[in-house]
């Protein structure tokens, strides 16, 4: 028997400044007796009516056609069930799970928490050069990845078998309770990702830089400034608010 579960989500959406929700995918990550982590055999997708035509843009990302979801149930008839299995999860998992919390709303999760994948990686592998889903695939390689589950890329159960690997790496290095906790923050980048310092460790920054950094209007970029500052002695970081994540690295 497993201990604890936690349900990795992705969604895709129709686009046209609306984002509704034509496609959702999951896949479980179970602890065993053992303690150690790992992918359970529960994973799938569905299809959601989106109640609007998918734009052209986004059916390129995605290749979902208004055809697939025409006859498909609407998200507030599939989340439920998705988000709610019927053996308890202690947490719901999504890379930049901000986005996903826009549309797996309390109700639809019963209050569940989340864990942030991207935000966690930002903490576990901070010497990568990129902590996008598919990049943090090929960087790592994970053990045990199945490279055609893992396909086609911008799909919701593939991406989320993706994800589930470095979930399941981290939950193997860090508890659940540190990575709710580093997910209810803003992201700590290891990296400045823009302007003149672009690419040099916060650590490496001047003073007046930093200051600069530390009242940027990113909440990210803000956070790691301010948490250098407060390394150097120089107050307490003040940006503990939920980040719009919309940089990626």
């Amino acid at each position: 028997m497993t201990s604890s579960r936690i349900r990795v989500i992705d969604l895709e959406t129709a686009g046209n400044g609306q984002y509704d929700v034509c496609e959702i995918g999951w896949q479980d990550v179970v602890q065993g007796n053992g303690g150690l982590w790992s992918l359970s055999d529960e994973r799938g997708a569905l299809f959601v009516n989106p109640g609007r035509p998918i734009s052209p843009e986004t059916m390129a990302v995605h290749h979902i056609i208004d055809e697939y979801v025409a006859d498909a149930p609407f998200w507030k008839d599939v989340a439920p069930d998705v988000l709610q299995p019927d053996a308890a999860v202690v947490a719901l998992a999504a890379h930049r799970s901000a986005f996903e919390q826009r549309y797996c709303t309390p109700r639809l999760t019963g209050g569940a928490q989340w864990i942030c994948t991207w935000k966690c990686s930002l903490r576990v592998w901070p010497e990568l050069q990129s902590f996008s889903n598919q990049m943090l695939r090929y960087q790592r390689m994970p053990i045990g990845l199945i490279h055609e589950l893992g396909l086609p890329a911008h799909r919701a159960m593939p991406d989320a078998y993706v994800t589930a690997h470095h979930l399941r790496d981290m939950l193997n290095v860090a508890s659940v309770d540190q990575l709710l906790a580093w997910s209810k923050e803003p992201g700590l980048l290891p990296r400045v990702p823009s302007g003149a310092d672009r690419g040099k460790s916060w650590q490496d920054i001047g003073e007046v830089s930093l200051d600069a950094y530390a009242g940027d209007r990113d909440v990210d970029v803000r956070f790691s400034a301010e948490t250098e500052l407060q390394r150097r002695g120089r107050g307490a970081v003040s940006g503990l608010v939920a980040p719009a994540q919309g940089r990626l690295l």
